[in-house]
């Protein structure tokens, strides 16, 4: 009956992966709904939201299962002190990747409930609402019961204006993948019916946050469906994880459900921004060589360095965000990247004007040594430039050590 600590490596259909977790205790208890949360520097806010469950889910047998993807601020650390509290309370610790979409569906796959909720750690969803999905999952024989922001009962008034916004057009794309009729597809706040999620989870695309657009799209029969409206709060703790590059992300999903999966998406953005690239080359090229008279040679040279400088950054920073280089690994990338990008020109130019000569039209020889130099550039930067080692994160016990000043967490109220 005792938990036992494991350490798990192995490789998934996401990949690779170092996970620690407590282990579920013996008996044939059946529980009646798993939580998912998924967490990154979240530790100001596990207390709270263990205590908001605790009391939501009253009458009901449930487990929690918190997803950490290593936090440097000690969350796992946290969770882990509660967990030896009670053996309701569970802890996957993910050592050397990220990303909300797979933690979540880690998380499902680590439980033998029959309905399995995913929300976040953050407090902006309403928890006392998993009651009433709970039994409209149950009750009417439904696959997923979403808590919607955008029906009766429902507001999104923490929204900025453009928040607001992005979220209307992200509701908007999502029905190029999917015909279901939902309110807000951008939810990440569902119950699930287990056994459906193993219907969908070999073919999940598994990156990015929007889990939920992901199962509905992947699903090869119609979805039984059913909305509850909430109120979403305002976070009062931590920092937002959503920035440009998660809308970036959410494009990556809608691109790889369209086509199936036959175009990989990180290629397809290594591409646009190849494109943002080219008009850098163009705009530097133009200045240098006509307003400041520099020779062409100079110029192009310049033009092109800066081109290919811009390209990597915004590759670090977007297309490769998930092996996101830092410090020394930075510049060493950057190195590497002006390399591969410097034969990958040299290769355009030479099988452009060789397919040229033999009496290919310039248009066909231009667009054939752009795609060579363009896969070339992709596959060797894949290959090498993002795949440089990272320096171990400091172990979160030391982490947790040096900004919390006591070791043993403060229990929820009414425990």
């Amino acid at each position: 009956m005792v938990s036992t600590l494991m350490i798990t490596k192995g490789r998934n259909p996401l990949g690779a992966v170092w996970s620690q977790h407590m282990e579920l205790p013996s008996g044939n208890r059946e529980i009646d709904i798993a939580v998912v949360l998924p967490t990154f520097n979240e530790s100001e806010n596990v207390a709270e939201v263990i205590a908001r469950l605790s009391a939501a889910l009253t009458g009901l047998d449930w487990e929690m299962i918190f997803v950490d993807d290593d936090s440097p601020d000690g969350t796992a650390r946290i969770v882990s002190g509660f967990a030896q509290e009670d053996r309701r309370i569970r802890l996957i610790q993910r050592i050397g990747r990220r990303g909300l979409s797979s933690a979540c569906i880690e998380g499902i796959l680590a439980t033998p409930a029959t309905c399995v909720a995913v929300m976040d750690a953050d407090l902006q969803h309403d928890e006392r609402i998993l009651p009433r999905m709970l039994q409209n999952l149950r009750g009417e024989g439904l696959d997923i019961v979403v808590a919607t922001r955008n029906s009766d009962g429902g507001s999104m008034s923490g929204f900025s204006e453009g928040r607001q916004f992005l979220s209307r057009l992200g509701r908007r794309i999502s029905r190029f993948v999917f015909r279901c009729e939902l309110t807000d597809p951008m939810s990440g706040f569902f119950v699930v019916r287990r056994s459906f999620f193993l219907e969908v989870v070999r073919e999940l695309h598994g990156g990015g946050f929007k889990i939920l657009l992901d199962i509905l799209a992947t699903s090869r029969r119609p979805v039984r469906l059913g909305e509850v409206g909430y109120h979403f709060r305002n976070r009062i703790y931590g920092e937002s994880k959503l920035d440009v590059s998660v809308a970036v992300e959410y494009l990556f999903l809608v691109l790889s459900k369209l086509t199936g999966g036959a175009i990989p998406t990180r290629f397809v953005v290594f591409a646009l921004v190849g494109t943002i690239g080219l008009i850098v080359n163009l705009s530097c090229l133009s200045v240098l060589f006509i307003k400041f008279h520099l020779g062409f040679s100079a110029s192009q040279a310049w033009a092109t360095l800066a081109a290919m400088t811009g390209n990597f950054f915004l590759n670090n920073q977007i297309t490769y965000r998930d092996r996101r280089l830092h410090g020394i690994y930075m510049l060493l990338g950057l190195l590497s990247f002006w390399l591969a990008c410097s034969f990958g020109a040299w290769a355009n130019v030479s099988v452009a004007g060789n397919l040229l000569r033999s009496g290919v039209p310039w248009w066909v020889a231009g667009f054939a040594g752009t795609v060579l130099s363009a896969v070339w550039n992709y596959s060797i930067s894949n290959l090498f430039t993002w795949q440089m080692p990272q320096p171990q994160r400091a172990s979160d016990d030391a982490v947790a050590e040096n900004a919390l000043p006591s070791a043993k967490p403060t229990a929820p109220p009414g425990w």
